[in-house]
């Protein structure tokens, strides 16, 4: 199969053209002409999965593994030593991120992971639920949906009745919607403060954790066009003792 073939598929599942202007969604190495013998499904890149990886390999990542213009490309640093090792193996990239994000990912981690089936779009990266639980329940109910060991929270209410979503990193969206808690990644410590003072609970559900799940929901996807993937995952970077 050509590569032209599997991303007309996936532009028809997640648009390319809603990704946002400073993403770098999209075929990242390749060429549209070029043939691929598997594909592969992972939320990021490493040296590991590269080093393991066949030859005409097509991986499809939710994270690009270039997002600004590189200047230089030195092979003993990231990303150039994966890029390096990618063209000696006749490997082929490609990312869906922004708008993986606004049509599938945050829908199928609320509905299929956390078990909410019942949302609204408040927005283009912001999924509203109803829940009616206390803030202690609530949380005990998502670290282990996630099936976290440990988890960050801001107790900014003693019950929620309405929550909001966004997974990866969506501390920014802040303000742009009303909830009771919002569950998001990345939160900063003056984001958290913040929070606290305006009555927000919040909930660090990570950026790794909560997107984990690309490969997964992406393959069910490509099922309904009999297109078969392997699914893994990159290491996450962090480690919790």
């Amino acid at each position: 199969m050509k590569i032209s073939e599997i991303y007309a598929m996936l532009d028809s599942i997640a648009p390319f053209d809603l990704q946002e202007s400073w993403d770098n969604s999209g075929l990242i190495i390749g060429s549209m002409n070029d043939e691929f013998d598997s594909i592969t499904l992972s939320l990021d890149l490493d040296s590991s999965l590269i080093a393991q990886a066949k030859p005409r390999t097509l991986f499809i990542t939710h994270h690009p593994l270039i997002f600004k213009g590189l200047k230089s490309l030195d092979s003993s640093k990231y990303p150039a030593n994966l890029i390096k090792d990618m063209i000696k193996k006749d490997i082929s990239l490609i990312s869906m991120h922004t708008n993986y994000d606004k049509v599938v990912l945050n829908k199928f981690v609320l509905s299929e992971v956390l078990g909410y089936k019942n949302y609204e779009q408040d927005s283009e990266f912001i999924l509203k639920f109803e829940v009616n639980k206390s803030f202690e329940e609530f949380v005990t109910d998502i670290k282990s949906k996630l099936n976290l060991t440990t988890i960050r929270v801001v107790k900014g209410c003693d019950f929620i009745k309405t929550a909001a979503l966004c997974t990866g990193s969506g501390s920014e969206l802040i303000g742009s919607f009303k909830a009771d808690c919002f569950l998001s990644g990345d939160f900063k410590y003056h984001t958290a403060l913040q929070s606290y003072e305006n009555s927000l609970s919040l909930i660090d559900i990570n950026h790794f954790e909560s997107e984990r799940y690309f490969g997964e929901s992406l393959a069910l996807n490509l099922q309904k066009f009999k297109v078969f993937a392997t699914i893994t995952n990159s290491i996450n970077p962090f480690e919790y003792r």
